[in-house]
C-alpha cells in the first residue's frame, strides 16, 4: 500500500504552493482549491492563517 504525503507543489504554485499541493493530494483541480480558499478568506478570514501555517509546516515536493 502506497502512503500519500502532503507536500507544497513546486510546479503548480502561485504564492507558496499550498493549494497546488492540496489539490494534488486529493486529486482535484488546483483552481478549485484556490477558489475555495478565497471564498473562505472573505467569509471569515480563517483560511489566511491556515494557509500561512501550512506554508510553514509543509515541505516542498521533490517530484511535482
Amino acid at each position: 500500500m502506497e502512503s500519500k504525503k502532503l507536500y507544497r507543489a513546486s510546479i503548480d504554485k502561485k504564492i507558496c504552493g499550498v493549494c497546488g499541493g492540496i489539490a494534488h493530494y486529493f486529486g482535484i483541480d488546483s483552481t478549485l482549491v484556490r477558489l475555495i480558499t478565497v471564498v473562505l478568506f472573505f467569509a471569515g478570514g480563517l483560511s489566511l492563517w491556515v494557509y500561512i501555517v501550512a506554508a510553514l509546516i509543509m515541505t516542498e515536493s521533490p517530484d511535482f
